[in-house]
């Protein structure tokens, strides 16, 4: 799917297409077919590479410069299912007319900057709106962090009560979660200070212009990033410790089953040993007494009864 769009002064954002392309649009491909990448890279003269950069998903993040054309390749979260995250590779392309992003999916991050909120970008300002878009980004990642700790908290008092593999592996998932957002955000801070500083960097003075106002709002992207970091690896340590210490209550749970069944079994020994000493085809005591089997069933429990206290004393159920 291939859109293009380009901002007016006024504010409104107007829809163009391939033949009415004009510099300073945003051109927005999602999930492309080779013959869309191929006009699009004729139309811009950017290189098949960077427009084919974001349909790995398995890319990392990273920045290129290359003939008058900068790649930022970042990765941003997204919601599988509920419970289940994931990051994708989103492909920002800049050149001296144009604005492109490539990505294999509809991403939140770009769904909010349409014609619902063009007042609040400008697509000829390339330079803040790869910022603005960095910052969305972030604001995504602290999104998702919190509803992973909501989450947590919830499959945790779940636990408490009842203990259900499927909560369980709700958990491993927010586990798995969290690992995705720890290397993205990682590999993104670099690529945020790679980005730093191309402020002195002579290749890049064509394409990207860091102005001081933008200069202050990368500075808040890595502020956010920073933030997010933090509270992945306090998520990750708090969902680590969490795992463990429920698998240390189910291992303690089957000790303690383990245990009893043990002490039941000793018990309910007694009255099968006595019996199968009595049961023998041979002369046995009491055999001509017609109570013998009251005295044999008492003395039964008797000695289980007593084995049953001993037991309890040593604690063992």
């Amino acid at each position: 799917m291939l859109k293009i769009y380009k901002s007016h002064e006024s504010g409104p954002l107007q829809e163009l297409s391939l033949k009415t392309l004009e510099k300073g649009a945003w051109i927005s491909i999602i999930d492309p077919t080779p013959y869309e990448l191929k006009v699009v890279g004729d139309l811009t003269a950017v290189e098949a590479d960077f427009l084919r950069a974001a349909l790995d998903d398995e890319e990392r993040s990273h920045t290129d410069v290359e003939d008058n054309a900068v790649l930022v390749l970042t990765n941003v979260p997204v919601v599988r299912n509920p419970g289940s995250y994931d990051t994708l590779p989103l492909g920002i392309i800049l050149t001296p007319d144009y604005f492109i992003t490539v990505c294999l999916e509809e991403t939140p991050v770009l769904a909010d900057f349409s014609e619902a909120t063009a007042r609040t970008f400008r697509t000829f300002k390339k330079t803040r709106l790869l910022f603005q878009i960095l910052y969305k980004s972030a604001t995504f990642y602290l999104k998702y962090l919190r509803q992973i700790s909501k989450l947590s908290d919830e499959i945790e008092h779940t636990l408490r009560d009842n203990m259900e593999n499927d909560d369980i592996l709700r958990l491993l998932e927010l586990q798995k979660g969290l690992t995705y957002f720890n290397a993205a955000l990682r590999s993104d801070g670099a690529v945020l200070d790679r980005l730093m500083r191309f402020r002195n960097s002579q290749n890049t003075k064509s394409v990207i212009n860091i102005y001081e106002e933008d200069e202050d709002l990368l500075e808040d992207v890595i502020i956010e990033n920073k933030q997010a970091r933090e509270m992945v690896e306090m998520y990750s340590q708090i969902l680590a410790r969490t795992s463990d210490t429920f698998a240390s209550i189910i291992s303690n749970n089957q000790n303690l089953v383990m245990k009893f069944l043990a002490a039941m079994t000793i018990i309910l020994a007694i009255p099968t040993l006595i019996s199968s000493f009595f049961g023998m085809n041979v002369p046995v005591p009491w055999a001509e007494q017609g109570s013998a089997f009251l005295y044999l069933a008492a003395i039964s429990v008797l000695i289980a009864g007593g084995s049953a206290y001993v037991l309890w004393r040593h604690k063992m159920f």
